[in-house]
């Protein structure tokens, strides 16, 4: 009998690491983190190439993994275009087209406003957004358009009844200097595409989109750290939004190829590289595989369904 080491798969020639998604953003960096972490501490024995698949606001890459089926040497890392992108072009994929292997992280979303703004709390703003004439509504920078940031915008509008003018940029570094520049009057950005601004005193966190404070405590401003920005829930603002950092295979993958990917992406989260970076992103640091996974998965995707339905974002 083989000994069990030699029964286990692992990859024979270079892993395609696919990002939906252009250089530079939330995802490529994570997967560049990642490929340097797999790097650095030789947790494979084949290389990791990433390689940006963005054409179609992600269907790009998506098509690429669902089309190769059989292939365990092509993983992605997705992001919520993974369900909102099918939503709202109508591209023939689902998020069940392609194997679940990890669920890496949950990226959060801040409500910020430039520090100048004659309110700090949430309260406030919403008074003011109230009070804000028809013809002059509040505007909302955002990255893209039906995606994460004007589905929360959307989700904002429903709760209070309010319009705002969707302003969308092609990042959230154009997004946040945009607000430092005054015109816009908010974003949704993530923690990490503000923070400096933040650091600086140009901007300031009215409320986090989490169901829990961010754990981190450590100071970032003189007065605030990430633990000290309240949940929009507990603000007054009834809505909880979590952006999903996954990693999927192709079609038809084996028990063991699954099972290889999903220990190889353990050992990356138990490096202190890892950890650093999921401080400084002030990450959610949940992490599934398995059925919860696929539960999560399924549940995510009913939810975008109904918010893209609601703010008409669904492609007929």
């Amino acid at each position: 009998m083989a000994p069990l080491g030699a029964l286990a798969w692992e990859p024979t020639k270079t892993v395609e690491f696919i990002v939906p998604a252009g250089t530079g953003g939330g995802a490529d960096q994570m997967a560049r983190m990642i490929q340097g972490i797999i790097q650095k501490n030789n947790l494979m024995n084949q290389s990791l190439v990433v390689i940006n698949k963005s054409g179609g606001a992600g269907a790009e890459g998506f098509l690429d993994v669902k089309g190769s089926a059989n292939n365990p040497h092509k993983i992605i890392i997705s992001l919520s275009n993974l369900f909102t992108t099918p939503l709202a072009t109508g591209v023939p994929f689902k998020w069940d087209d392609m194997t679940p292997v990890s669920m890496l992280a949950l990226d959060e979303f801040v409500l910020w406003v430039n520090a100048k703004a004659p309110y700090d709390d949430v309260k406030g703003f919403l008074a003011a957004m109230a009070a804000a004439p028809a013809d002059a509504p509040f505007k909302m920078g955002g990255t893209g358009s039906k995606q994460e940031d004007q589905i929360i915008t959307a989700a904002i509008e429903q709760k209070t009844g309010k319009k705002f003018i969707y302003v969308p940029y092609k990042g959230g570094g154009d997004v946040a200097a945009q607000l430092v520049g005054g015109h816009v009057t908010a974003s949704v950005n993530n923690p990490i595409e503000a923070v400096s601004q933040w650091r600086a005193g140009e901007l300031k966190p009215l409320c986090v989109f989490d169901e829990q404070r961010l754990p981190y405590k450590e100071p970032v401003t003189a007065k605030m750290s990430w633990g000290d920005i309240p949940t929009c829930k507990e603000a007054g603002l009834d809505i909880e939004y979590l952006m999903l950092r996954g990693i999927f295979m192709p079609p038809k993958a084996t028990k063991e190829q699954v099972e290889y990917f999903v220990n190889l992406f353990k050992k990356v989260r138990e490096t202190p590289e890892w950890k650093e970076f999921m401080q400084k992103g002030a990450f959610n640091t949940t992490a599934l595989t398995g059925p919860e996974y696929t539960a999560w998965l399924g549940k995510a995707a009913a939810t975008h369904k109904t918010l893209m339905e609601n703010a008409g974002f669904v492609a007929k």
